[in-house]
């Protein structure tokens, strides 16, 4: 049963394309499933799973206290899998036919007001090669809204300071190209010169753009460590991670006009609904300011 999850693995990467992230989360469910379907069905291949084995592993999952969102997810990988199975003949039928999935609630992102963000991009202090970095960082997520695994695989030749373009590579392996602000731009420059340089190391020489301490490329979790002290040292209450700039940007941009096309294009989502959630953020925030200003409301 291993051996079949590692080749739905191996078609993942190789046929689909998918993301590192996206193929992890994808293990990860099928090894729960497969560890339920071992333990408490005592099923020892895929074909003799039902539709009941199905159902009693998610309902196991509800009673774990895990959340729609994740119980969708888990259906979704165990949906892609018996497909896979099916199509590749190391089964004669698909039980997850009749399985629906449960309705996820959308929650609204959380996003930082417009002083909020000022407050946050004015916070690392100018005098070190790593303030260089950090305000670089800052306003490259900010300017352009992508996603931090994208910008920390950035490397120095993927950033255009005079076209005002950033490359990148999103979800799937696709590539798009993303316009930078002048004041992001300003604000590479001056890292590249000033802070890239002292951070390189002589020793192990890398094309990465945004550099640690080490001299190497700069991680997920050394970035998430970093925009929390930031987060504390502006004074941000609110729950801060990675996304909520990239929250902020969609958001921003389309309070001000910004076309919804336009705006998925920039942040790379496949589905235009993806991108949709944002405009009800708008909304929410308008009925705010509205109670809070309005003598009458």
């Amino acid at each position: 049963m291993k051996d079949q999850i590692q080749d739905f693995m191996h078609y993942l990467v190789v046929e689909r394309g998918l993301s590192h992230n996206t193929i992890v989360s994808y293990e990860r469910d099928l090894k729960s499933y497969h560890h339920y379907l071992t333990e408490k069905e005592e099923l020892s291949s895929f074909q003799d799973v039902t539709r009941l084995s199905i159902i009693h592993f998610l309902k196991s999952l509800k009673e774990a206290g895990k959340s729609s969102k994740t119980i969708a997810r888990h259906t979704a990988s165990i949906r892609s899998f018996h497909q896979f199975l099916l199509r590749e003949k190391a089964a004669d039928h698909d039980p997850t036919v009749h399985i629906e999935s449960p309705q996820v609630e959308r929650t609204l992102p959380k996003v930082l007001s417009l002083t909020e963000v000022e407050k946050l991009l004015d916070t690392p202090k100018l005098t070190s090669p790593f303030g260089y970095r950090d305000k670089a960082m800052l306003e490259l997520l900010y300017a352009t809204g992508i996603r931090v695994s994208e910008m920390i695989n950035l490397d120095i030749t993927d950033v255009h300071l005079t076209m005002g373009f950033v490359r990148c590579i999103g979800k799937g392996n696709k590539e798009r190209i993303v316009p930078i602000g002048r004041t992001a731009a300003e604000a590479l420059e001056t890292y590249i010169d000033r802070g890239r340089t002292k951070l390189a190391s002589k020793k192990n020489q890398t094309d990465a753009l945004f550099l640690n301490h080490h001299g190497n490329r700069m991680t997920r979790q050394g970035y998430w460590k970093n925009l929390k002290k930031l987060a504390l040292e502006a004074g941000i209450s609110k729950e801060l991670t990675p996304h909520t700039l990239r929250h902020s940007f969609a958001t921003h941009l389309l309070e001000n006009g910004a076309d919804l096309r336009a705006v998925q294009e920039m942040l790379g989502h496949a589905d235009i609904s993806t991108t949709q959630i944002y405009t009800h953020v708008s909304k929410t925030r308008l009925k705010d300011v509205y109670r809070q200003y309005h003598p009458r409301a």
